[in-house]
């Protein structure tokens, strides 16, 4: 098959941009008086989730900084519901993985899965909670504000995520997935304020992020503004958000998906594929195909996410680590995130299956997308269909420009993309 020729693509955004992240993080735990919440002596933990969230090692070592000026002890508490396996070895090392270390961020990380039940929302809900993070005199919850990739409300992911199902271990997690068709818009936020409630939350931070995937706004924010601040946060995420440029797609190419990208694996907010039944984003692109190519380092194994795909390669399959993502997918609740699509023996093949099964088209003629990840939308390939869209649609010059030729696909001796 004589697959399409691409042009490499530049999207046009103007979004902020916090320069320096130390001083705002500084200047905000100053101004909600983070020294009148904390005593000297406390210990603190600080969470640390499984998401690649930008400049999160410089954010998590700036708050224990903070913490250790006041004269307290702080320590980083992994808050991952049932990622790297649900093991504290596995959580670490994802930790490790995003450049958290004990050396990075200048406190100890004590990980477990031990949790304890705090209370119970109506419809017999058990919230539970990391019994390390219990056993702090403080807890001090970082996240990152956006849209969930499983489901639409009010509140989706940020702080009271983090502490629903993130502090919950593997156990909290599986219970909120598990009631996830009673509303995860309802379960979830109850949950976040149930622990507000009934533990020491001193405080929290919650990060915007913009379509370059640079930290675009940081708010510190007291327990009891979560909610009301997630409200107003999440819309701001929304239009933050990368998307694709064009609405009708005949096969997105995905060069890696992992937990470090997106929940699973790849953000469903981009594809338009959500597993959750009845979801639905009229702002994401109708996709036909969706071909992954392979899995990031960074999410040593779990291939949550390749159920989603239509296609896959061998060297993505060959990297699953099938506990990890069964565990992860199992506790969320869906067998769909883990199941396994046909792979191809490379990159070409996989490209080439996309494109034959997505409908009868000329392969010269398919509109082709191909993305690093659902994260990094800022440089993507198109297709020469779609070059040809562009040339064609003034509002859309506005938003992308080409900056190379259309050329053909270039692979390496053994099928891969030569990147």
């Amino acid at each position: 098959m004589q697959l399409p020729r691409m042009a490499k693509a530049e999207q046009l955004y103007d979004q902020p941009e916090v320069k320096d992240i130390v001083v705002k993080i500084h200047a905000e735990l100053a101004v909600r008086k983070l020294k009148d919440r904390v005593k000297s002596g406390q210990r603190i933990a600080v969470t640390a989730g499984s998401r690649g969230i930008a400049d999160i090692p410089v954010i998590i070592k700036a708050i224990v900084d903070e913490l250790k000026a006041i004269g307290a002890e702080p320590f980083i508490v992994p808050a991952m519901g049932s990622h790297g396996g649900a093991t504290p070895e596995g959580q670490i090392e994802v930790l490790h993985s995003l450049g958290i270390t004990e050396e990075s961020v200048g406190a100890p990380i004590e990980a477990s899965q031990e949790v304890e039940v705090i209370g119970s929302l109506e419809g017999g809900v058990d919230v539970y909670l990391s019994r390390v993070a219990l056993n702090a005199d403080g807890i001090f919850v970082v996240g990152r504000v956006k849209p969930h990739t499983d489901f639409k409300g009010e509140i989706e992911s940020g702080l009271l995520k983090m502490m629903a199902i993130g502090l919950g271990n593997q156990k909290g997690a599986e219970m909120i997935h598990w009631h996830r068709y009673d509303g995860y818009h309802r379960i979830l936020p109850e949950a976040g304020k149930l622990i507000a409630e009934k533990t020491n939350i001193v405080m929290g931070l919650a990060l915007l992020e913009n379509a370059h995937h640079k930290t675009a706004e940081i708010y510190a924010l007291l327990p009891e503004e979560f909610y009301e601040q997630e409200l107003v946060l999440l819309e701001k995420a929304k239009d933050l958000l990368p998307r694709l440029p064009f609405k009708e797609i005949d096969v997105l190419v995905v060069e890696e998906i992992g937990k470090n990208i997106s929940g699973v694996g790849m953000d469903t907010n981009v594809t338009g594929k959500f597993w959750m039944p009845k979801e639905y984003d009229p702002r994401a692109p109708e996709i036909k195909k969706i071909a992954v190519l392979d899995l990031t380092e960074e999410t040593h194994g779990n291939a949550i996410g390749i159920g989603l795909a239509d296609v896959t390669t061998r060297r993505a399959f060959e990297k699953i680590d099938y506990h990890q993502t069964y565990v992860n997918c199992l506790t969320q609740g869906s067998g769909e995130t883990g199941k396994i699509p046909p792979f191809l023996a490379n990159d070409h093949d996989a490209i080439a299956t996309a494109i034959r099964i997505s409908g009868p088209i000329n392969p010269s003629d398919a509109k082709v997308i191909r993305i690093r990840n659902t994260q990094e939308l800022e440089h993507i390939y198109i297709s020469e269909a779609l070059v040809k869209e562009l040339q064609n649609n003034p509002e859309l010059q506005k938003k992308l420009r080409l900056v190379s030729e259309l050329k053909e696909m270039q692979f390496d001796v053994m099928g891969y993309l030569a990147r």
